[in-house]
């Protein structure tokens, strides 16, 4: 069959919504950071990812119109402040783009799996090289300045063992040490929060509402706990931390985007981070990692409802494609 004759499934409408939406909230953010960025090497990375977005936007674009859906009002324009005052460091902006690139390969790959119809499987398949791309020069860049900190080195053995006995799962307080697998999601995690404090911090400082600076304030504090907790499991085995980026945040109160942005920045994170945090746990195996994954989806799942309904009271969240609703369109019949 003629692919222009395969209507686009929910699924496909769904995943060409969020990309729209999401997309272009991290695109207002890079345009404010290419604006501040001093390093040559670094503003080159952001205008590259910008150019990339404005074409995957104009054919997510395409194909939401073909199929007679409104095209998703997302972030615009009006959502940015050019004037505004440094927020944030050289350095800080390309670790931000490098956190938001895994989430873009991420969701890309997600929407590939979804999709069925081969023009929109080619479209991902051209997002998800634009990605890796970004990948390999934010990666570069880190490393070329000395701010990319590896996961820890290994000293191999000997030869293969395995498992015997409940006791390499049931402990808790660190008998044995982690495991490889282990480590990956525990740094992970920690990098994914420590994204999600620091941009809080930057955030909470320039909103213009108490009310989005106190949910700010109460995400940061929850950040905060969690990066501990996770923490505490690589410092028992004397492993390190991923370093923090807060002081890589400036004291300026000059705010460079609306309020409706970063509060629906901060809900992006909460939820995406869900993805690592159910991926930790699924690595854990070891009782006290079990408990403390446990602990902090719990902990994510509630913020992220004090998140939802302040964004709904305020007018904020926009409706993604429904299901025909039978049951009314019966009753107007």
């Amino acid at each position: 069959m003629n692919k222009e004759q395969l209507k686009l499934t929910s699924a496909e409408i769904g995943t060409l919504w969020g990309e729209y939406v999401n997309g272009t909230a991290t695109d207002i953010v890079n345009k404010y950071m290419v604006s501040i960025i001093k390093d040559e090497k670094i503003r080159a990375v952001f205008e590259d990812a910008i150019q990339t977005f404005d074409k995957q936007k104009k054919q997510i674009s395409t194909f939401i119109k073909n199929e007679g859906f409104p095209i998703p009002i997302g972030f615009t324009e009006s959502d940015l402040n050019r004037g505004a005052k440094r927020l944030f460091s050289d350095i800080f902006c390309l670790h931000y783009l490098h956190i938001m690139t895994l989430h873009g390969l991420l969701g890309h790959t997600a929407s590939l799996t979804s999709s069925v119809r081969k023009d929109l499987r080619d479209f991902y398949d051209s997002c998800d090289n634009d990605g890796k791309r970004m990948y390999h020069q934010t990666i570069e860049l880190l490393l070329e300045k000395g701010h990319f900190q590896r996961t820890p080195y290994f000293y191999p053995d000997n030869h293969p063992e395995f498992i015997s006995g409940q006791q390499f799962v049931q402990t808790f307080g660190g008998n044995r040490p982690l495991t490889a697998t282990e480590i990956i999601s525990l740094s992970f995690n920690i990098k994914k929060k420590i994204m999600e404090k620091s941009l809080s911090i930057g955030f909470s400082q320039v909103t213009q509402s108490k009310e989005v600076r106190k949910f700010l304030k109460s995400a940061q504090d929850t950040s905060d706990n969690q990066i501990q907790s996770l923490a505490k499991l690589l410092k028992k085995d004397n492993l390190p931390v991923p370093m923090s980026w807060e002081s890589e945040v400036t004291t300026s109160q000059d705010s460079p985007f609306s309020d409706k942005l970063m509060l629906y920045h901060i809900g992006f994170l909460l939820q995406a981070s869900q993805n690592y945090h159910g991926a930790g746990l699924a690595s854990a195996m070891r009782a006290d990692l079990v408990t403390t994954y446990e602990k902090v989806i719990l902990k994510n799942i509630m913020v992220t409802k004090e998140w939802f309904n302040l964004m709904t009271k305020n007018k904020w969240l926009e409706q993604p494609p429904l299901a025909p609703n039978r049951k009314e369109i019966a009753k107007d019949k």
